[in-house]
């Protein structure tokens, strides 16, 4: 059996501190959506515990953790004002998740395979320079804008830029000091000489830096008022403290609202464009995983749509698979599924018992959290050897980082993947390409010989014929006959080298270049 369809308790070891580093990041996100899209506060800590809990289960991939999405904001806000009600809106939430769920079971999972992974790369580097961009004004104290926000044109008027303009000039000390700090924890906490110490090995770094961070702003407090951090740039989590108040907050669906043309055109939006983000974070983090593990997409498209059913059933807002929270994870140790799962149960138990506790936690302290998670996603070396594979590779590359930057994620792609196709149709103008598998029986060798010109567009015929190839197996991959192999699809093979260890596949590669990985972890 594939390793993404399995729960393994075997690592519990890493996976528990990844998913308690993950719930840091995701609680303050969870809240800033909800608040940027005009939807009660508690909406999006319902969908990032159902994206947490529902969806893990669900799921086929071991690593992407799933909850509200900053890329939905616009469309959710919009989408309230226009039907009239929160609970008109969840109808459409719950109609999206039954889209989806058709979505899946329509196989419309194979679109996450066309897209280049230069433009993948692309979609990493500049989501780690919008995270930086965007929390370095938490880091200061001096951003009123919510938590999580990836738009480049904000809400106040503000851009990215004239944002940490505005920050530089209204820096909190108090706030700034708890985050250096914070930093520097994190940053020498997770230096390989400490991590031959079982405390170091662990304890999320994230864990202590929170903790010292709470310390420091009781500190304040008591006697130093002056550098207190102000109310506005901590938790803002609400008050619940029993089953039965948080049973009270739950709104139900307005079915009432069936016969509103307006509910079912939102619906469609809401499953494509979620559908989309799914997709490609998805992708993003198949190329994070240090196994290389494979996520059926068909079957992600299924778990997002029965997430999103549950979640409008209970009144929480759309989700998706959201790469922040997934880097996160990876970046935190996370090895399967279970992280995101604890995630979700920590999230739960916050809104419960601990808003009181949650509520003291500055945000400088995260937003350094999640500055260390934006620089992995962009470190320097991607970019370098990125322009060592060519123009062809590097174009599309930093063209998707620029077109990200100065719209938001899906305009961005769009524009990165088109750019992508450009020198695909370049490439494949000259020859045709095939992808050939001779017939094989039981126990035999399986040969797949590669046709003379073999692009980016055989790329997801490659992959889905060696994610089925059988367990226990010896198999030839012949490029003897290519005289072009696409470096996504060279790719994809060394990838596939990877995950066949652990299903015991013996693969030979003959006459197929070594490509260098320049995957972000």
């Amino acid at each position: 059996m594939n390793s993404t369809n399995s729960i393994s308790l075997k690592n519990l070891g890493s996976d528990l501190p990844a998913g308690l580093v993950v719930f840091l990041v995701a609680l303050p996100l969870c809240l800033g959506i909800s608040l940027a899209s005009g939807a009660p506060l508690l909406g999006g800590v319902i969908a990032g515990v159902v994206g947490g809990i529902v969806v893990s289960l669900v799921s086929g991939s071991q690593l992407s953790v799933s909850g509200p999405a900053a890329g939905l904001t616009v469309i959710v806000l919009n989408g309230i004002t226009k039907l009239g009600s929160f609970e008109a809106f969840q109808l459409a939430v719950v109609i999206a998740g039954v889209l989806q769920l058709i979505l899946g079971f329509l196989k419309a999972g194979i679109i996450g395979h066309y897209f280049p992974s230069s433009v993948i790369k692309g979609m990493l580097a500049a989501i780690g320079l919008t995270l930086i961009l965007k929390q370095i004004p938490h880091f200061l104290g001096a951003d009123k804008d919510f938590f999580g926000e990836m738009e480049f044109f904000q809400f106040d008027g503000r851009n990215t830029f004239t944002e940490m303009v505005y920050a530089f000039e209204h820096i909190e000390k108090g706030a700034l000091l708890v985050g250096v700090i914070s930093l520097l924890i994190i940053v020498l906490w997770d230096k390989p000489r400490f991590k031959k110490y079982a405390l170091f090995k662990f304890v999320p770094s994230a864990l202590i830096a929170v903790i010292v961070a709470l310390g420091i702003n009781y500190f304040f407090k008591a006697s130093a008022p002056v550098l207190t951090i102000n109310t506005e740039h901590l938790v803002q989590l609400p008050t619940m403290d029993s089953w039965t108040k948080l049973v009270a907050q739950l709104t139900q669906p307005d079915w009432s609202a069936l016969g509103n043309m307006d509910v079912y055109i939102l619906a469609i939006t809401i499953a494509i464009i979620a559908s989309l983000e799914t997709l490609l974070s998805v992708e993003a983090v198949d190329r994070m995983d240090p196994l290389k593990r494979v996520t059926p997409t068909n079957r992600e498209l299924k778990a997002q749509g029965f997430g999103n059913f549950i979640s409008g059933l209970l009144g929480g807002l759309p989700m998706t698979a959201v790469i922040v929270r997934s880097s996160a994870n990876i970046n935190a140790g996370g090895k399967t599924k279970v992280s995101a799962f604890f995630h979700g149960i920590l999230l739960l138990i916050s809104v419960l018992f601990l808003s009181s506790v949650l509520n003291q936690i500055p945000l400088s302290a995260l937003a350094a959290v999640l500055l260390v998670v934006g620089f992995k996603l962009t470190k320097p070396s991607l970019y370098v050897s990125q322009f060592k594979l060519g123009l062809e590779q590097f174009i599309p590359f930093i063209v998707t980082i620029l077109a990200i930057l100065f719209t938001d994620l899906l305009i961005g792609i769009s524009i990165g993947l088109a750019i992508g196709v450009f020198f695909i149709l370049k490439a494949n103008y000259k020859t045709p390409y095939f992808f050939h598998k001779e017939k094989h029986k039981q126990g035999e060798v399986i040969r797949l010989q590669l046709s003379e010109n073999v692009s980016f567009l055989n790329k997801a015929s490659i992959l889905l014929t060696l994610h089925h190839l059988p367990d226990n197996s010896e198999i030839i991959v012949d490029g003897s006959k290519s005289t072009f192999i696409d470096y996504d699809v060279l790719d994809a093979i060394q990838n596939f080298k990877i995950n066949a260890q652990e299903r015991n596949i013996r693969l030979h590669l003959q006459n197929i270049p070594e490509v260098v990985s320049t995957n972000a972890h």
